[in-house]
């Protein structure tokens, strides 16, 4: 167990559920979604299993992807902020009703200031999870983002291929779907349905089995100017060192 780990699992047994002022964090502590062209909030969990109940909220995630993981890249790896996104985690397994009835309300409050203000605001409900938050805002706390339009969109990645499909046209949410080291039947489906791919590389191409790759570092908003490409990133972290074939090497 390494020092990140060792503080994960010291967080999960010292967190006292205590909400937080904010659910969502400003985009701009993002070095990636810094570089959106519109105002962005992102909410930031544990993935994985990293939690007190065992609870796997990356269902789908392959081992490479496990090992590439960027939860404890930048301020991921300082101990407030690791206290910070288990609090958030353990609060939406152990009190999801009043975690999604918050969460509503600093979406529709930003949303209603972007109205007002004249701007689009963007909502990443996935910094570091794959839950289906718009399914469970609308079943939970009676929220139904289509309602938020024009002004809020939203938009994740997810290695749910149902999914990416379900909400494939969507209005206001763009959902990108992520290729690993084992699900590339899945991604051809995808790519197949006109829906975006994000894929890790050594070097970007500019093609990758017959579909465009675009600068998926670009920005963190770039698959809604995309439909039907592959949003390329370039291997980061430990992801620079994959053995398992979830970064492709050209």
């Amino acid at each position: 167990m390494n020092n990140f780990q060792t503080a994960v699992q010291n967080s999960i047994k010292e967190t006292g559920l205590k909400y937080p002022a904010r659910l969502l964090s400003p985009g701009d502590t993002n070095a990636k979604t810094s570089k959106n062209e519109i105002k962005t909030f992102i909410l930031y969990l544990m993935p994985y299993n990293q939690n007190s109940k065992g609870v796997n909220l990356c269902p789908h995630a392959s081992k490479g992807c496990a090992e590439a993981c960027l939860v404890s890249a930048g301020r991921g790896a300082f101990s407030n902020v690791i206290k910070s996104r288990v609090n958030k985690t353990e609060l939406f397994l152990r009190d999801r009703k009043n975690f999604l009835d918050k969460l509503a309300t600093e979406i529709i409050q930003q949303s209603h200031k972007a109205k007002k203000g004249g701007y689009k605001v963007a909502f990443r409900l996935n910094g570091t999870s794959d839950v289906d938050f718009v399914y469970l805002l609308n079943k939970h706390a009676n929220l139904d983002i289509k309602e938020l339009q024009p002004h809020a969109i939203f938009y994740d990645y997810t290695k749910v291929l149902q999914r990416a499909i379900r909400y494939n046209g969507h209005p206001n949410y763009s959902v990108t779907f992520s290729r690993s080291e084992t699900n590339n039947a899945k991604t051809h489906t995808a790519l197949k349905l006109g829906i975006n791919v994000s894929a890790v590389f050594n070097e970007l191409p500019d093609t990758y089995k017959g579909f465009k790759v675009v600068d998926g570092d670009a920005s963190d908003i770039v698959m809604l100017k995309h439909k039907g490409v592959i949003l390329g990133l370039k291997a980061k972290g430990y992801a620079r060192k994959d053995t398992t074939g979830f970064t492709i090497n050209i």
